[in-house]
């Protein structure tokens, strides 16, 4: 290099020089602005749940600097008449004040909330898709009980969140969750005070609520999308059969520049369609609510979407109880803590059920399938969705009931039946559709790739990647 070239160059140069030299970060730069993204529109639902979090922290650093998370009462004189003069907790003064006097307040408020919503049903549509297209298989298990531990910390994340503000609706939110605590045998006395900081309603229960929505569960939250995406960077997505893709390669969009301004693209169309949401859909009205009352019961009460299943299934449970030495187990803790675990255990370790009793198939799968060529995992996955319909919208009887004109007891016994009979009927018509409609053997025909598949770059529009197990070893074929 010329005196004049060194003369020329700036401290940036010269430290970006100094770390590429002991980094090499340029040579790992090219290799990932070089990575293959899968291209079907279907794989970008896990970022709108990704998305949608980044919004969930946005928003949830505003109303921190707002929110008081204090039982204490006080004298309201805010500008919403109807509670002037009225004694409520600081929290629920704190949210009022927020939704009415702090400037973007209420649209930051609302925008939380939605985002909260989105971000829960991307995830569970995102696992729908691992589901149906057998993308959970060996070796991508551990993502998978990754999502799931995600998509509970994303539910538990939203309990606590609309908890917080000490409204009626969400009081008595929490008084369910902390009968459900309670009715777990032997320990749960000692559970619910742990939790919620002695028994209920207690002056420790907002701040430990705040302190498990606001530092707990979102460290939880970042801690496993940040081993989902290290895993997926390992083990490289999945992709559909057909064209240029084999189990052995990668076929897809480089980073850089398509999927780049994809992913931007897509962040902020996911940010319009928030902000859309919350400044134009009023959603949780709590100055409506009034402050919580542990003597009153708000209803109709319908909790967000993803509590639902749960709340639908203690509606619909039997008022069963049961003596077992000496300590009466509620009616509450089958519908509230055994089928839920049931059914989450049985999601947990689905890969491996698929695998030895399902698929019988041990064997590692970079390709999908579609839904109609293994007609069993269909019909099993069509009748679980029919489920959680039921239970969900036996979660709002209550309301249906009025609409329809019937008596809710009428309606909880049809929900009742129906969830019995129904699931398993639409889970045989759905592995009857599927059988009918054939295989087509796509994912097992593997030709050999022409001119080998291992380590290549990605070039738009269709470019392949290192293949995860090709016998070719770290060659550098192109495609």
């Amino acid at each position: 290099m010329s005196s004049s070239q060194k003369a020329r160059q700036s401290p940036v140069d010269d430290l970006a020089r100094w770390l590429d030299d002991r980094l090499r970060l340029a040579e790992g730069g090219r290799k990932y602005l070089h990575k293959a993204f899968p291209a079907h529109w279907s794989f970008l639902l896990g970022e709108i749940a990704l998305f949608s979090l980044i919004v969930l922290f946005a928003t949830g650093v505003f109303l921190a600097l707002f929110y008081v998370p204090d039982h204490r009462l006080v004298v309201y004189d805010g500008p919403y008449v109807p509670l002037q003069g009225q004694e409520i907790s600081a929290a629920y003064e704190s949210t009022l004040r927020l939704s009415f006097e702090v400037r973007a307040g209420l649209l930051m408020r609302q925008i939380h909330h939605w985002a909260a919503l989105v971000f829960v049903a991307a995830i569970v549509v995102h696992m729908l898709r691992v589901f149906f297209t057998g993308a959970f298989r060996r070796p991508r298990e551990l993502n998978w009980v990754i999502g799931l531990a995600l998509l509970l910390l994303a539910i538990v994340a939203g309990f606590t969140g609309y908890s917080l503000p000490d409204d009626l609706l969400s009081g008595t939110g929490l008084r369910i969750g902390y009968s459900v605590l309670l009715s777990v045998p032997f320990v749960g006395p000692l559970l619910g005070f742990i939790g919620l900081g002695g028994e209920y309603p207690g002056t420790d229960t907002l701040g430990r609520l705040y302190l498990m929505h606001v530092l707990i569960i979102p460290a939880g939250l970042v801690g496993l999308v940040t081993a989902h995406l290290v895993i997926l960077m390992r083990q490289k997505h999945t992709q559909k059969p057909g064209g240029r893709a084999r189990q052995h390669n990668v076929v897809g969009e480089p980073l850089f520049p398509n999927q780049v301004m994809t992913s931007l693209s897509l962040f902020a169309f996911t940010v319009a369609v928030l902000a859309l949401l919350g400044g134009l859909f009023e959603i949780n009205p709590l100055w409506l609510y009034g402050p919580y009352e542990p003597f009153e019961v708000f209803a109709p009460m319908q909790p967000d979407w993803y509590m639902g299943w749960l709340e639908g299934l203690m509606r619909l449970w039997p008022a069963w109880e049961w003596t077992m030495f000496g300590v009466t187990i509620p009616a509450i803790f089958l519908p509230g803590v055994v089928v839920p675990g049931v059914l989450f255990g049985l999601a947990f370790a689905w890969p491996w059920i698929d695998r030895r009793w399902i698929a019988r198939d041990e064997r590692e799968h970079h390709l999908l399938v579609r839904p109609r060529d293994n007609p069993l995992r269909t019909g099993i996955g069509v009748a679980g969705i029919t489920f959680v319909a039921l239970i969900t919208l036996a979660g709002s009887n209550d309301v249906i009931a009025s609409d329809l004109g019937m008596g809710l007891q009428t309606l909880t016994w049809w929900l009742r039946v129906l969830t019995v009979v129904l699931p398993p009927l639409a889970g045989w018509v759905a592995y009857r559709i599927a059988a009918s409609l054939g295989t087509g053997g796509a994912e097992d025909a593997d030709p050999a790739s022409p001119g080998g598949d291992d380590e290549g770059d990605a070039a738009a529009p269709e470019s392949l990647e290192t293949g995860s197990d090709s016998p070719a070893g770290e060659g550098a074929a192109r495609s």
